[in-house]
């Protein structure tokens, strides 16, 4: 049996880099609301469907949200966002839910810095594709199941997406 990959890689990829470019004409706070409603949505399900009572993803998506509307200052969110990158390293052996998690801790991360949400494609494409294939399936097949998510996750960025964003993030790809 294959070692699970832990993420997608290839920023070249036309699916990814689609995405790159969209995002980059948006602001920080456009950038982490569509993050975090999408892995609320898609990616946090596949947690729950191995840690129900492991809430420290939604914890993570929690202090986002409280972030964004004022209500907690980044220290705070930022110690809930850790949590949910420990739970993401204690699920080790588990692709679908460490990659959730990770999506999650990566997608809270955008109140920080916007670039992370691009952790959105890179580990959230990838946990519903090892969800929906196995992670016995072949790696072209993953791919492509992953590339159909970032189509969905593009699609969902555009509909919240404002037009000629006066604002938008500077983002330095390089990690």
């Amino acid at each position: 049996m294959p070692k699970a990959r832990k993420m997608l890689s290839d920023w070249n990829t036309p699916y990814i880099q689609s995405l790159m470019k969209l995002i980059e004409t948006q602001s920080k706070a456009t950038l982490a609301i569509w993050a975090v409603d999408y892995s609320e949505q898609v990616i946090l399900p596949l947690w729950r469907k191995y840690y129900l009572n492991d809430v420290r993803p939604q914890n993570a998506l929690n202090a986002a949200r409280e972030w964004l509307s004022g209500i907690i200052k980044l220290p705070q969110a930022k110690s809930k966002i850790l949590e949910c990158h420990a739970a993401a390293r204690e699920a080790n052996g588990n692709p679908v839910a460490q990659a959730a998690a990770r999506a999650i801790g990566q997608c809270t991360s955008t109140i920080h810095s916007a670039r992370h949400c691009i952790g959105l494609a890179f580990y959230g494409a990838l946990a519903v594709a090892y969800d929906r294939l196995g992670t016995d399936a072949p790696w072209e097949q993953i791919e492509q199941c992953a590339a159909e998510e970032c189509g969905r996750m593009e699609a969902a960025l555009r509909a919240v997406a404002v037009e000629d964003e006066p604002n938008p993030a500077k983002i330095d790809w390089k990690c």
